[in-house]
């Protein structure tokens, strides 16, 4: 990367509900990256706002009588207590709900105009003639007008899939108070993205903007017919900012929400003395948007084309991550896994939740899985018993001392682990952040062999091998030492008591190249404890509450929702609902990530009958004459091969997958086709052409092992 200044963003959490686990993926990988870049020695910052607009605002600060700017500042506290508690440091949180945004909005907003984009035309919606306000999809409930489910949301049917324009549903109801809801009809306001198709569809698929699978996904789903007009207008009452030129209609959030990235930006220009055009208008600023796939269609396509038309940068990179997982399932308030942040607070170290999220990160759109069990082992081994025991069990014994003044003998170690900095740092930078933590570890395991081999406990005992027992915790000091200074992005905490213990802070990457000499050793204290199981027993037991006994809520189904429930604007909940989103509670009322219906049920005969193995990728290659087919060559272990063909051609390119784990049904019988026959099949996740996601174990699982 060359060294342009780096402005960087994590999406905006909603203002109507806590910070939850769920989001805490987004913000501590945006940390863990912003913190590297600085440790390298990058210009860079880190902004981000509260999302303050909407409905869902308006309707709980008048269900609590209070005005919705008391309402914004107490969630603001609580939201920047809640990032703190995590170590995530913002060089600035700002809110949505501020003059810089007002005036941004009405710049964008008329060279929006000025390029033809917007117009108006009449739109019927249902009106709650009980709170006065037009409904969002997810504040109607009814009948399917296809199959005749009933309790189903104004969009899109759970049980068939079918979309639908709310007016269709089948005896609709208000989920804010029950009222059978009007068709009422307001002027809405729209912006012709379709204007910037070309532009678009260039931006997406060239560079590196993008992942491959997000813009093969933008390719197969909405770049290859006419991009649909965007509704960016709300009729009174609602809370935001009156549109200037259009009286009694408001921008809806989706519209002011992204350029809260540009206000926060600006208060923090004003605030630090900086130049705001210097960061926005500049082509040496690099801007990244870090984001859950939840929200990939606003930031990819109506935020470019807001961007182009303006007088601003385009982002340099959008980087989007999965969803979370708490053991294999979607957060759940009755099993006590939809944990808030500050719940978590009062039971456990954040380090625990930094490095396991780190492990598990990377540069892919995979949804990750936080098993508790397997947090609390990776914490207690690698971060207790092969990190901070390196340190405990040799800094004692040269307190006295100090370390040595000249390098011994280390067999290569450090100049190894100081050689292995630049992968680690190309994984850092890559958000590959489980090759780092690999790579890491390697270099850990070397450290502890290192100590064990050498015996400081023995060398301590012997009063002529003085010398040689500071040599040896010279050499461990400094490999822990080395250790933490590329830790330090993930555990920031830990690299600070590094450097208490050691009395140098640990300030740039460039500090894991040279060892420390000569230098004193204070007297070790604790730096990371092992995990309390019981400790997360209670903090799954605090989480426990029992289900809403009503219809499932918007942020409760397959399809991730962002905003509030209608509970939650009701005011009777003061806490964002179970979502399997990671990312902000930005509004999603067209999220592109739609969940297929399900099968018909099997037994666990029939599925028994399935051998699922690991196989790796050793061969890739194109098969010409086939459309979508590619030829694999898999091995399952040894000289056990497989050819089968997978119908991933244009998703994947061949060179990439070479090397990767797959998951094989490898009692498939074969099948002969015109280029071959195929001995088995490969898993992948999504509804097929543009949108293809190969399923993968963990990067530990051998090939061959049978997946359980």
């Amino acid at each position: 990367m060359s060294q342009a200044q780096l402005l960087v963003t994590s999406a905006l959490p909603y203002a109507n509900g806590h910070i939850h686990l769920g989001h805490l993926v987004e913000y501590i990988q945006t940390d863990i990256w912003v913190r590297f870049q600085k440790l390298r020695g990058r210009r860079c910052i880190y902004i981000c706002a509260d999302d303050t607009h909407g409905t869902a605002i308006m309707i709980r600060a008048r269900q609590e009588g209070i005005r919705e700017e008391e309402l914004l500042q107490r969630m603001h506290q609580a939201h920047t207590r809640d990032f703190a508690g995590f170590q995530i440091a913002f060089d600035h949180y700002g809110s949505t709900h501020c003059e810089e945004n007002r005036q941004l909005c009405w710049e964008i907003w008329q060279a929006l105009r000025a390029a033809g984009m917007i117009y108006q035309q009449e739109v019927r919606q249902l009106y709650d003639p009980e709170v006065g306000t037009f409904l969002a999809d997810r504040f109607v409930q009814g009948t399917c007008p296809n199959c005749h489910a009933p309790n189903q949301y104004g969009d899109s049917c759970d049980r068939c899939g079918h979309h639908y324009d709310p007016i269709d549903l089948i005896d609709p109801r208000s989920t804010l108070s029950g009222a059978r809801p009007e068709v009422r009809s307001a002027v809405h306001l729209f912006v012709d993205v379709e204007k910037q198709h070309a532009f678009l569809e260039e931006w997406t698929q060239s560079g590196d903007h993008l992942q491959p699978e997000i813009a093969n996904y933008l390719r197969g789903h909405f770049l290859g017919q006419p991009l649909r007009p965007w509704d960016v207008s709300r009729p009174a009452p609602y809370f935001g900012f009156e549109i200037p030129d259009s009286p009694g209609n408001y921008w809806y959030v989706w519209f002011d929400a992204p350029i809260g990235y540009m206000a926060s930006t600006w208060q923090w220009c004003k605030r630090e003395g900086e130049d705001f055009d210097a960061w926005w208008a500049n082509p040496e600023t690099q801007i990244w948007h870090f984001i859950g796939k939840d929200i990939t269609y606003f930031h990819t396509l109506f935020w470019p084309a807001m961007l182009r038309v303006s007088r601003y940068q385009l982002p340099r990179r959008i980087q989007i991550h999965g969803f979370l997982t708490v053991n294999g399932e979607k957060m759940s308030k009755s099993k006590g896994t939809f944990i808030l942040a500050s719940t978590y607070l009062k039971y456990l170290d954040p380090a625990y939740l930094r490095y396991y999220y780190a492990s598990k990160l990377t540069p892919r759109v995979d949804d990750l899985d936080l098993q508790f069990d397997d947090m609390a082992e990776k914490a207690d081994g690698d971060l207790v018993g092969k990190i901070v025991n390196l340190a405990s069990r040799t800094a004692r014994f040269v307190v006295s001392t100090g370390l040595a003044s000249s390098w011994p003998d280390d067999g290569g170690l450090f100049a190894q682990a100081a050689a292995e900095g630049q992968q680690i740092a190309e994984a850092y930078e890559a958000c590959d952040f489980n090759r780092a933590i690999r790579l890491i570890l390697a270099a850990a395991d070397r450290a502890n062999q290192y100590v064990e081999r050498q015996e400081p406990w023995k060398l301590a005992k012997d009063p002529e091998q003085a010398e040689q027992l500071q040599n040896v915790c010279t050499v461990a000091l400094n490999l822990f030492r080395q250790i933490i200074v590329y830790l330090a992005p993930v555990l920031p905490r830990l690299a600070e008591q590094t450097g208490q213990l050691l009395h140098v802070p640990i300030r740039h990457w460039d500090d894991s190249q040279k060892p420390l000499l000569g230098t004193p050793v204070r007297p070790f204290e604790h730096m990371i404890k092992r995990v309390d199981r019981q400790a997360i027993s209670a903090m799954i037991e605090e989480s426990r509450q029992p289900e809403e006994l009503s219809a499932p809520s918007a942020q409760s189904r397959v399809v991730p929702a962002a905003k509030p429930t209608a509970a939650e604007t009701a005011g009777s909940v003061a806490q964002s609902t179970a979502s399997p989103s990671a990312s902000s509670d930005w509004q999603d009322e067209e999220t592109p990530f739609q969940a297929e219906p399900l099968a018909p049920p099997c037994t666990i005969e029939d599925f028994q009958k399935i051998d699922l193995r690991v196989a790796r990728i050793i061969q890739a290659e194109d098969v010409p004459k086939a459309k979508k087919l590619l030829r694999l060559t898999l091995s399952l272990g040894g000289q056990n091969r497989r050819t089968v063909f997978a119908g991933i051609k244009g998703v994947y390119k061949p060179e990439d997958l070479v090397g990767r784990l797959v998951i094989l049904v490898a009692n498939l019988a074969p099948r002969k086709m015109a280029f071959g026959t195929s001995e088995g099949m490969i898993l992948a996740a999504g509804p097929g052409d543009g949108e293809i996601y190969l399923l993968a174990p963990d990067p530990g699982a051998k090939p061959g092992q049978r997946v359980h």
